[in-house]
């Protein structure tokens, strides 16, 4: 049997109706798990769902709509889930937030509190609310999506910086406590991705030849590039594997 076979695993993973989110689902969904679908619309999450259902079987996946930044809706996916699939083997925090580009000098407090809210606080909730079935089982895996960002300073994207440092550290913590329960958590850093998200760094030509100058591979990469790290994290391959962040770029910060 692979290391990678995710077959009997049931995955939720948040922002995953397009770009990295999506890409990790599609993946994970390849390797054998049943996903959760979620994001903010519930049309679009059952959108993605019917694509893998019918690339990958009846059964494969469901949509689950919640907004990262209500508590409630974060309940409601984790329960819909457990609902519909019986358990949750591996939690995907990917969906974020970042109404603000530009210097911190000019960034509102509202922008600001939404930003640490929707990035840490939610990922906070929603591992919370997924742990105790996997103490009682003895095995998860929990990943959260961060950021190059989280390891260098930026002049226009401060907060969001801060709040992916924030998620590696969360992620070494809940390692250290949930170690014993056969529990990992781990961060993924991806570098400059072509998603929505990430639009402003790469839709013009010579911005996009900013970004990338300074990497070894000399280009933006795609959203399918960091799934394969994805369903290592949540696979056998990295049983012994925790508390740490993966670098996904491209070389952009070696």
């Amino acid at each position: 049997m692979s290391l990678f076979d995710m077959s009997g695993k049931v995955a939720v993973i948040t922002g995953s109706t397009r770009g990295i989110g999506k890409a990790i689902a599609e993946e994970m969904a390849a390797h054998g798990a049943r996903i959760v679908i979620s994001s903010r619309k519930q049309d679009a999450c059952d959108a993605v769902a019917a694509e893998l259902n019918a690339r990958h079987g009846e059964g494969t996946a469901i949509g689950v709509a919640a907004n990262i930044s209500a508590k409630k809706a974060l309940q409601n996916l984790i329960d819909k889930s457990r609902e519909s699939f019986g358990r949750i083997d591996v939690l995907v925090c990917n969906a974020a937030s970042n109404p603000y580009f530009g210097p911190m000098a000019g960034i509102t407090d509202e922008q600001f509190r939404k930003v640490l809210a929707n990035n840490i606080v939610a990922n906070h909730w929603l591992i919370a609310m997924a742990m105790p079935e996997m103490i009682a089982r003895k095995d998860g895996s929990i990943i959260i999506i961060s950021s190059i960002g989280g390891i260098r300073g930026s002049t226009v994207l401060g907060a969001y910086c801060i709040s992916k440092a924030a998620d590696m550290q969360l992620a070494r913590n809940l390692a250290c406590e949930l170690g014993r329960h056969n529990i990992r958590v781990n961060c993924i850093a991806p570098g400059l991705i072509k998603t929505d998200f990430a639009k402003a760094l790469w839709d013009d030509p010579k911005t996009l030849k900013n970004a990338t100058a300074g990497a070894a591979l000399k280009r933006i990469g795609e959203a399918q590039e960091i799934a394969g790290t994805a369903v290592f994290l949540a696979s056998g391959a990295s049983t012994f594997l925790t508390g740490q962040t993966i670098v996904v770029d491209g070389g952009q910060t070696i």
